[in-house]
C-alpha cells in the first residue's frame, strides 16, 4: 500500500488535490466516553457546575470541525458546509455517546473533520465532568461512513470494536 503523506524519501508531504474534481462530500463518525454513574446523573439531570454539558461539548465538537486543519499537520483547509454534532446520554455505559457529521463540497474528503469533531465534543465532555471522577474513558473513535469523492460510498460494517486502541485518560 501507497501512503498518500509521505513522498519517495519517507517525508511528510500535503497531497495536491488542485487537479481533484469538485463532487459532494460527507463523513460520519462516532465516539463513546464512559463515566462514573454518579457523574453521568449530573450531567443527564444538568446539574454540572460547569454548565450545560450536552450543549456545550456539541458546539465544542462543531468549532472542533471547523478548525481540522490548525489542528492535524496535512489536513487541507476546506469550507464546511454543514456539521452536525450529537452528544447523548447512554445508560448503558454510563456515559456520552457522540455522533458527528460533516459534508462540503471539495477536492477533498471531510473525515478528518467529522473525527475530530467527535475527538473534540468527547474531550470537551471530558473537561467539563472530571471534578466528578478522572476514571472516564474516551473509546471507540471511528469512522462510519464517507460519502463522495473517487472512491465513492464506504460504510463500516462490523459493528463491535475490539478493546484495543481505546485512549485512556488518566490523571
Amino acid at each position: 500500500m501507497k501512503l498518500s503523506h509521505v513522498d519517495a524519501s519517507g517525508r511528510p508531504k500535503m497531497v495536491d488535490v488542485g487537479p481533484k474534481p469538485e463532487t459532494a462530500r460527507r463523513a460520519v463518525a462516532e465516539g463513546r466516553i464512559r463515566m462514573s454513574s454518579e457523574a453521568f446523573e449530573a450531567v443527564v439531570r444538568n446539574i454540572n457546575p460547569k454548565g450545560d454539558v450536552l450543549t456545550t461539548a456539541e458546539l465544542a465538537g462543531t468549532m472542533g470541525a471547523k478548525r481540522t486543519a490548525d489542528l492535524i499537520p496535512l489536513c487541507h483547509p476546506i469550507v464546511l458546509d454543514h456539521v452536525d454534532v450529537t452528544a447523548t446520554p447512554d445508560p448503558d455505559l454510563p456515559g456520552i455517546h457522540v455522533v458527528a457529521s460533516a459534508s462540503s463540497v471539495g477536492r477533498t474528503g471531510v473525515e478528518m473533520e467529522a473525527l475530530t469533531a467527535v475527538t473534540v465534543a468527547l474531550l470537551t465532555v471530558y473537561d467539563m465532568v472530571k471534578a466528578a471522577g478522572h476514571d472516564m474513558e474516551l473509546y471507540d473513535v471511528r469512522l462510519l461512513e464517507k460519502y463522495g469523492g473517487r472512491s465513492g460510498v464506504w460504510k463500516r460494517t462490523e459493528q463491535k470494536t475490539p478493546a484495543a486502541g481505546r485512549l485512556h485518560l488518566d490523571d
